[in-house]
């Protein structure tokens, strides 16, 4: 059965859409990736790879929604139905609902810190800290199950009451509320790097676009953080896309999330560096730059603390607005399944993240070395979680690029793009070729990543996704089905 939901204004998908996309990529992920891998030259790669791989997928992934008005399994369903084609491509809506489900059990956990700092910031507990003391500070968040598990709950439940008030009363309305205050709280944010900190130092790092300083791990971490932060691949965009208005266009909606998302971390990356640079800090600090060294450089800094509070409740909104977009394709699956309500499909939903979100919590703890994980696979939870989340979502992304291109008969996607010109020509090339050549590299860079006994396994699954694939391309879905 069809969601026919609709969003009551034509712009509040736009909203939901760069809600999901702004996040902990944008404010922890970018600036210490960019930190890591020469600043300016990250960033070019990672914006070419935005407009030339993420807006064509963008617009795939939406239009996949739209054209359904399903869940995104569901969907996908209902379109190899319609299409003729074979239910191989069923996976692409179970690629995002389980990518949806293992991001959200870490993001969540990791979000959690955010509440801390903001509290540790707003109390003054950290006014003249050192390194040392902060650091310290630090280790012992991450040796304490009891606090990690208490902010991890606090976060999802609050994630979980907001989209389980609906699409119209729950997501919209706490869209609206978010998102504006977030756009504000980050120029503050700017504003107090600029005249406390180090600006042109921060806007030389970032647009010096020096391509001899970065390696080819950082082409495809650029490459990879510019299809992670547009939420492709896991379901949310498709989601968000069914209930979306067939009067508004695809590619200009699109070409606006794009632009706002890599504003914003632009924007992040200004404020950062500036108070880094300002501090005199290392700006290549890893994914420790949020939660060590921007506490240190707000220590440092007159009203440092309170401007410091007001920046980690900006990470807590973002987080808050792309954890919704992650809970909302698991729930609508599971109310047009299994006919729940939306407040019971919720809740399943968020209490069996919530614990699967537990396991990334002792990996920072009680199995932050010896336990079972490690001893059987290399791995810690939130270390393989991760990893099959990077592997999930592009996967996923390029089955979406292949069936948008491929499956999709011409005029439907005339239809539901507006257009006929040379854009559609363009953007179908880009779909058909470009963007799945380009995810595959994120995706194959995932896969060393892997050790022990995964190997064999991942071997594997990629025979048999070959086999599976060979099947989509080759044979017609079975009548009967």
């Amino acid at each position: 059965m069809s969601t026919h939901n609709v969003w009551t204004h034509k712009g509040t998908f736009l909203l939901a859409a760069i809600g999901s996309a702004v996040g902990l990529g944008n404010l922890w992920r970018f600036p210490y990736l960019a930190g890591e891998n020469g600043g300016g030259a990250f960033f070019l790669v990672y914006a070419l790879s935005i407009f030339a791989v993420g807006i064509p997928i963008l617009i795939a992934e939406t239009m996949l929604g739209r054209n359904s008005r399903r869940s995104p399994i569901m969907g996908m369903r209902f379109l190899t139905r319609t299409h003729s084609t074979s239910r191989g491509w069923e996976t692409i809506g179970w690629l995002g609902g389980i990518s949806a489900f293992l991001i959200l059990s870490f993001y969540s956990v990791i979000a959690g810190w955010a509440i801390h700092y903001t509290w540790q910031m707003l109390t003054g507990s950290l006014v003249g800290a050192d390194s040392e003391s902060i650091a310290t500070g630090f280790d012992a968040l991450l040796a304490s199950p009891a606090l990690l598990t208490l902010y991890h709950t606090l976060f999802i439940a609050a994630s979980g009451l907001i989209v389980g008030l609906g699409v119209h009363q729950g997501i919209e309305r706490g869209l609206r509320v978010i998102m504006p205050a977030l756009f504000v709280i980050l120029l503050v944010v700017l504003a107090y790097g600029v005249t406390h900190g180090d600006f042109p130092a921060a806007a030389d790092f970032l647009f010096t676009f020096n391509l001899a300083d970065l390696s080819l791990e950082g082409w495809l971490e650029a490459m990879g953080q510019s299809f992670f932060t547009l939420s492709l691949g896991m379901g949310a965009i498709m989601a968000y896309g069914a209930y979306m208005s067939g009067e508004v266009s695809l590619t200009r909606t699109a070409i606006i999330v794009a632009v706002v998302d890599t504003a914003v971390a632009v924007v992040a990356g200004l404020a950062i560096f500036s108070l880094v640079f300002g501090a005199e800090l290392d700006a290549g600090q890893g994914p420790g730059l949020m939660f060590i060294t921007l506490p240190l450089a707000f220590a440092e800094m007159p009203a440092g603390a309170l401007i410091g509070g007001v920046f980690f409740v900006l990470v807590l909104g973002a987080a808050l607005s792309s954890s919704i977009s992650l809970i909302e394709p698991v729930a609508a699956y599971l109310v047009e399944r299994f006919d729940l309500t939306r407040p019971q499909a919720v809740f399943v939903m968020v209490v069996t993240t919530w614990a699967l979100g537990l396991l990334t919590v002792i990996s920072f703890n009680l199995w932050a070395e010896e336990s079972p994980f490690h001893d059987l696979l290399g791995y810690s939870p939130f270390d393989l979680f991760e990893l099959l989340s990077n592997i999930f979502m592009p996967l996923g992304g390029m089955l979406i690029a292949l069936f948008a291109g491929w499956a999709l008969t011409h005029s439907e996607v005339v239809k539901e793009m507006g257009t006929n010109g040379a854009w559609f020509i363009t953007w179908r090339f880009l779909v058909r070729f470009i963007a799945p050549a380009a995810v595959a590299f994120v995706f194959l860079h995932a896969i060393p990543q892997v050790g022990g006994y995964l190997i064999p396994t991942i071997g594997a699954v990629v025979i048999v996704g070959a086999f599976a694939a060979s099947r989509i391309f080759l044979m017609e879905d079975d009548p009967k089905h």
